[in-house]
């Protein structure tokens, strides 16, 4: 069934009550993705992470669980998923290894070569410019660092039907690709899953490590 406009846009930024709601949703929705794009990470103790739109932030605990020594963090847009994922994660932040920030992922507030890994799970299709964060992705990575992007592909014509072409923008596993290189990524690998009666491409790119 088509997702109501409204609704669609709460998944963008929510806000609110039904905002909270939604993410709670979310949370069960996407689990099993969640944990394939971990799994693609290929986490160590001691890295520093971030995810760009933690929304319900269980996955930052998931992953803050997987690097005991390291550091996550994280960016989204939306005030109620900060407040609601910095409550769940709360012991994390007071011990300083998590830290979650309201922002943008076209412009992220940290700098140069600071991550060993970065992810993101269903962000892709509210990016008017997917460049301008992939962009910054890649400046923000360390060299020889991993990213890893999970998104549902145009071509799952069951899935992408389902939501207004005025809020989600699909794309090919291919296009992804290309805009990945643009930017600078390489040994990008796209690996697809069927998961929950739906297609989830995990795009998988690194930046070339220091000669």
């Amino acid at each position: 069934m088509r997702r109501p406009e409204f609704i669609a846009r709460q998944s963008r930024c929510p806000t609110g009550l039904l905002g909270r709601l939604i993410a709670r949703v979310m949370a069960v929705e996407t689990g099993e993705a969640s944990t394939h794009l971990l799994g693609l990470l290929e986490l160590q103790p001691t890295d520093q992470v971030l995810e760009l739109g933690f929304g319900h932030g269980r996955t930052i605990e998931r992953a803050a669980a997987l690097v005991p020594q390291g550091f996550v963090a994280g960016v989204d847009l939306s005030e109620e998923m900060v407040r609601m994922a910095t409550h769940r994660t709360r012991h994390l932040v007071r011990q300083r290894r998590v830290e979650l920030q309201l922002g943008d992922s076209a412009h992220l507030l940290y700098p140069d070569c600071r991550f060993d890994k970065v992810y993101s799970l269903h962000t892709l299709y509210f990016w008017p410019d997917p460049k301008e964060h992939l962009r910054e992705v890649h400046r923000v990575l360390k060299p020889g660092g991993r990213f890893v992007i999970g998104f549902g592909p145009r071509d799952d014509k069951k899935a992408s039907a389902n939501f207004p072409a005025t809020v989600y923008r699909f794309y090919t596993s291919d296009e992804v690709c290309v805009l990945l290189e643009q930017v600078g990524f390489q040994g990008i690998d796209m690996i697809r899953r069927s998961i929950a009666s739906r297609s989830i491409v995990f795009a998988t790119a690194g930046r070339r490590a220091s000669s």
